[in-house]
């Protein structure tokens, strides 16, 4: 107790910080089988914000340091400066509060469209991350630069000017990236060649979405915007590849109401998303989507065919979402094997799997599988979490070649998650045609 006292603020967040991370891996393990689902899901929820907003402390102290102490640190300040520092202050507490927020709105601001108050707090939640990163940047090159000067101090005027142009290049990629999120998905079309595929199944057009994360900045307009691109394309089959929904069928039912419009020709289909076992509700949420017409694949898989031309199919499989098993959510859980259990050898296999980890899993499992179509990682949705995305990801955004008769695509996500930004990336909807290899 003595040596926690005597921890620095930012020690003790630290600390604070590992016993939240910690309790989540208890819950995730000792706890999972002791306690209903809906109990989990809820100490889930409760825990990922006590962590995120840990570590949001962590960059708040230095972002204030470094944006207020730093910034407005003169000892003998004129009566107008002072007003205009302590404005400052205000500005960037508020700031600051309005990013910590950011996720209880996930609790109390979820509706059939984003409040208002979400967005803002949501932006400011990018815009933090911006600037912490641009401030962290600036500081580890003025050491590096400080390191080849032979010593030479790096002199307050220069870090406050360092701050200074941190700030404006926040505003500006904050503006950019609002704007950019603000469009409507680009339709990219892709063609993907396809061994055994049938002769009558030769261009089958394929549409795929992704983390559409229907939620606190996510409501039905964008929803209903984006099933209306959908059907322009005139589409055989439409696949929806996870993290559909950051809520409950009760709270985003109104939300989710255009997904009834879809108009594919051949059927709809969904596979869950990390974001759906978040919930705690995944089997309402099957029984929603089958009363829009839309298939869930819940470790199971579909025969798709032409109308009259039964004998020619592919097989269309899906996987429960690896965050299905880490949270021992009952009755779900990636299986392969059983998602593929009714494919035939003499016919295409297209696998839906959220994670590319789970693609990765899938392929070295059954490696006869000929298309796995993922999503999840938003392409990194905006820099510099773009660094982190490509990291963490056996395979990122794209087409990927794996073989003489294997492929996967990852799509970047149809809309975004949470923060309404996209820098360095775009929002797409995906239009595969299926061609005879």
């Amino acid at each position: 107790m003595f040596g926690f006292s005597r921890l620095s603020a930012e020690g003790k967040v630290g600390v604070a910080t590992g016993v939240v991370f910690f309790s989540i891996l208890i819950s995730r393990t000792v706890l999972s089988e002791r306690v209903d689902v809906g109990t989990r899901a809820s100490l889930f929820r409760v825990q990922f914000v006590l962590f995120v907003n840990s570590l949001l402390l962590l960059g708040s102290l230095y972002i204030w340091k470094r944006v207020v102490t730093r910034l407005c640190g003169a000892r003998h300040l004129e009566p107008a400066s002072t007003w205009t520092h302590r404005c400052w202050r205000a500005a960037v507490l508020l700031f600051l509060a309005l990013a910590h927020c950011s996720y209880l709105s996930m609790f109390y601001l979820v509706d059939t469209e984003p409040h208002w108050l979400s967005m803002l707090s949501f932006s400011c939640l990018g815009m933090y991350v911006i600037l912490l990163f641009l401030l962290v940047l600036f500081g580890c090159a003025s050491r590096v630069l400080q390191m080849f000067s032979k010593g030479s101090a790096v002199t307050v005027s220069d870090s406050s000017r360092q701050t200074v142009l941190a700030l404006m290049m926040t505003a500006l990629l904050a503006m950019y990236g609002l704007f950019n999120a603000a469009q409507p998905p680009r339709v990219v079309e892709v063609e993907v060649p396809l061994e055994k595929l049938p002769t009558s199944m030769d261009g089958l057009k394929l549409v795929l979405l992704s983390d559409i994360h229907l939620g606190p900045t996510v409501g039905r307009s964008q929803l209903h915007r984006i099933v209306t691109m959908v059907n322009q394309l005139e589409p055989d089959v439409v696949v929806i590849v996870g993290d559909l929904t950051d809520s409950q069928v009760t709270r985003l039912r109104t939300a989710a109401e255009p997904l009834g419009l879809l108009k594919p020709r051949l059927g709809s289909y969904f596979a869950t998303g990390n974001h759906e076992y978040y919930t705690a509700d995944v089997d309402s949420w099957f029984e929603f989507l089958r009363s829009k017409g839309i298939e869930p694949l819940h470790n199971s898989n579909a025969r798709v065919s032409r109308p009259g031309q039964t004998q020619d199919w592919i097989c269309l499989a899906g996987i429960d979402d690896l965050e299905a098993s880490i949270l021992r959510y009952p009755g779900h859980g990636m299986d392969v094997q059983k998602a593929l259990s009714d494919c035939s050898e003499k016919y295409p296999i297209v696998l839906l799997a959220h994670q590319p980890h789970a693609a990765k899993q899938a392929l070295q499992q059954r490696p006869d599988i000929n298309l796995v179509l993922s999503g999840h990682t938003h392409a990194g949705q905006f820099f510099p979490l773009t660094i982190l995305a490509f990291l963490v990801n056996p395979y990122f955004c794209g087409l990927y070649s794996i073989s003489e008769h294997t492929s996967i695509y990852v799509t970047p996500g149809t809309v975004y998650y949470g923060i309404p930004m996209r820098i360095g990336s775009h929002a797409e909807i995906t239009q595969i045609t299926l061609k005879s290899a």
